[in-house]
């Protein structure tokens, strides 16, 4: 596009500034020109055209007229013609154009509109080229830093050379794979994701409460968007250039963000077959060593297991938790494999702390994982400490045992240890959980209808009385209610579920369905 201020400049068109406009209006963008002596040529005239005349009209309107329909057409301004019968503007042009702040330029008698055409086409033919030009350099220096390994941050850097604009490129899990002049937290990160997540996905997202709106370009295969770049501008925002060099970088950024990821997948297989290997055991145990040194964990050394995942109603894992893991992983500065599946995601870590130190960082992980997936529950089981690799086949399978089984519990602690959990806790994660829902609502259900309808404490008496290991002077006075008052209580219960609290076997029932609800 040109400017009016750009036409002027133009020594050979010979145009003067009769009326400027409100306060630039001269740098405003100007989409062509346009010839016209209609005496109403509002429905013609495209917005912030310049319309050419040399007041032909004037036997059928006004200047005030022709004016109001000009401006009603939004057009960028006025050019008006001398010729041999009007040597000069009208003076009620003039007045008419600097009362409704529209711009009005004189051309001279000598100078034909066809050279303002010429002129206009030559600049459009200019900045093509120099876009194109620009393009090409730009595509260049974008496979070129490609090439070189800059990743994302290098094609951010291209980009800013031509255009200061605040930038990110967020994958579809929510990570920050890049930023330069942009600073997401993860919450913004998170509505980008959501916005990905869309069919079609979004090209702009709120990111904020404080409504901080940014413009999306998607990242990826055809179908299939994998990131996007984001600029912390909105689309309306954006010129045309700048959204043309977005674009391009975002077709470059689908190439190194699909090398990222046949990364990552061949490191994720490879991390899975080291685990096949330690299950296993065998022959293929003696290749652990050297797998985990290629991840540069030190096999000879300590290691621990962890392993994590969504408990349930939730599926066990989603697209980014291991990356998440291996991401705070490394920012801990502690080596490790990383490697993802189905059921839950397992690492295999350097450890050479104390072995009470690693709920802490199990803790501190799950924080992590929280923030990139908000509003679901996370769990981590341990599975403890081998003195070197070939001791690794018992604390994965304990850690996977543990996290199954945390899965399976609606509250309580998130972290636990395999020697943490009990015998009941890892009885009871063997059975399914409708299961053992089931199995619980029948057997206590009874007694909750009783307490519901009469307003008593059987189930609180209950869980007492197994809490104090079926001493009864010790469960009375925890309860504040005297000894016969318990007896009563604990018959009734005997009554409603069948079980004797006094039986051995009958104790273990109620414990367990107790336990299915706690967790």
């Amino acid at each position: 596009m040109f400017t009016l201020r750009s036409l002027v400049a133009n020594a050979s068109l010979k145009l003067r500034v009769l009326v400027p406009g409100p306060e630039g209006a001269m740098d405003e963008p100007v989409v062509w020109v346009h010839n016209t002596e209609l005496p109403d040529p509002s429905p013609y005239v495209r917005e912030r055209e310049l319309v050419l005349t040399n007041g032909l009209w004037a036997g059928q309107a006004t200047p005030a007229e022709f004016v109001a329909s000009v401006r009603l057409a939004r057009a960028a301004g006025i050019v008006f013609g001398l010729r041999a019968q009007t040597p000069r503007t009208p003076p009620e042009l003039v007045a008419a154009c600097r009362d409704t702040g529209l711009p009005l330029l004189e051309i001279a008698q000598a100078v034909p509109f066809t050279e303002v055409s010429q002129a206009v086409s030559a600049m459009y033919a200019d900045q093509r080229q120099r876009a194109l030009a620009g393009m090409v350099r730009r595509g260049d220096a974008l496979a070129t830093a490609i090439s070189r390994g800059a990743g994302p941050s290098g094609v951010l850097d291209v980009l800013r050379r031509d255009h200061e604009l605040p930038l990110a490129v967020v994958d579809r899990t929510g990570r920050v794979l890049a930023a330069a002049g942009a600073d997401l937290d993860d919450a913004q990160a998170g509505a980008v994701t959501a916005g990905l997540a869309r069919r079609p996905p979004a090209l702009e997202v709120e990111l904020d409460r404080a409504a901080t709106r940014a413009a999306l370009f998607p990242v990826g295969a055809v179908g299939d968007v994998d990131a996007a770049l984001v600029c912390l501008r909105p689309l309306s925002g954006l010129d045309p250039a700048e959204q043309a060099a977005l674009e391009q970088a975002a077709r470059f950024l689908s190439l190194e963000v699909a090398k990222q990821q046949a990364v990552q997948a061949i490191e994720m297989r490879f991390a899975g077959e080291l685990l096949e290997m330690v299950l296993s055991g065998g022959q293929r145990t003696a290749e652990v060593a050297g797998r985990l040194q290629a991840f540069g964990v030190d096999a000879a050394g300590p290691l621990a297991v962890s392993a994590l995942a969504f408990a349930e109603p939730e599926p066990a894992t989603l697209p980014g938790l291991a990356e998440v893991a291996g991401e705070f992983l490394s920012a801990s500065g502690i080596p490790a494999l990383v490697a993802g599946g189905t059921q839950d995601v397992v690492s295999v870590l350097s450890w050479r702390h104390p072995e009470p130190e690693l709920p802490l960082l199990a803790e501190r992980l799950l924080a992590a994982v929280g923030r990139r997936f908000p509003g679901r529950r996370v769990v981590a089981g341990l599975g403890g400490v081998a003195p070197h690799a070939a001791g690794l086949r018992q604390p994965l399978l304990h850690a996977r045992e543990a996290c199954r089984v945390l899965r399976r519990s609606p509250s309580g602690p998130a972290v636990r240890s395999f020697a943490e959990l009990g015998t009941h806790r890892l009885l009871l994660g063997l059975v399914d959980s409708e299961t053992l829902r089931g199995f619980s609502r029948d057997l206590l259900g009874p007694l909750r209808e009783h307490d519901a309808r009469r307003g008593s404490d059987l189930e609180p008496t209950l869980r007492a009385f197994l809490d104090h290991d079926g001493q009864w002077a010790a469960t009375a006075a925890a309860l504040h209610i005297h000894v016969n008052t318990l007896r009563n209580r604990l018959a009734k219960i005997t009554e409603l579920t069948g079980r004797d609290v006094g039986r051995t076997e009958d104790r273990v029932d109620l414990f367990l369905a107790l336990a299915v609800e706690t967790g």
